[in-house]
């Protein structure tokens, strides 16, 4: 099956902000892929998965999140969970502490 990308982009941090980076309308199987390679030490971020179980009448909830920091990590690149999502799907970035960075990131796609 082939990987496209889905949606793309880049969002600069402000501290205590929960940043939508994007919102997926389409069923499919997603994998957020944030590049965390500005983060330095003392740094904290966090990247969130939100969905539904069903369909566009249930509760969009917390799926899958993942923080980093306040160690730089070694691995310059993060990768979701796989989500399977029934329609609707979406991922934040939110950086706690340090100074707000820059954060290119994708939604890669497969089959959607």
């Amino acid at each position: 099956m082939a990987v496209t990308e889905k949606t793309a982009g880049s969002q600069t941090a402000t501290l205590d902000t929960e940043h939508t980076l994007a919102t997926v309308a389409d069923p499919g199987i997603y994998v957020l892929r944030v590049d965390l390679a500005n983060l330095s030490a003392g740094d904290i971020v966090t990247l969130r998965i939100k969905t539904k179980a069903r369909n566009a009448t249930d509760t969009e909830r917390l799926l899958h999140h993942a923080t980093y920091g306040p160690v730089a990590p070694t691995e310059k690149l993060a990768d979701s969970i796989p989500v399977v999502a029934t329609g609707r799907l979406v991922a934040t970035l939110e950086q706690t502490d340090g100074t707000g960075r820059a954060f290119p990131w994708v939604i890669l796609s497969t089959g959607a």
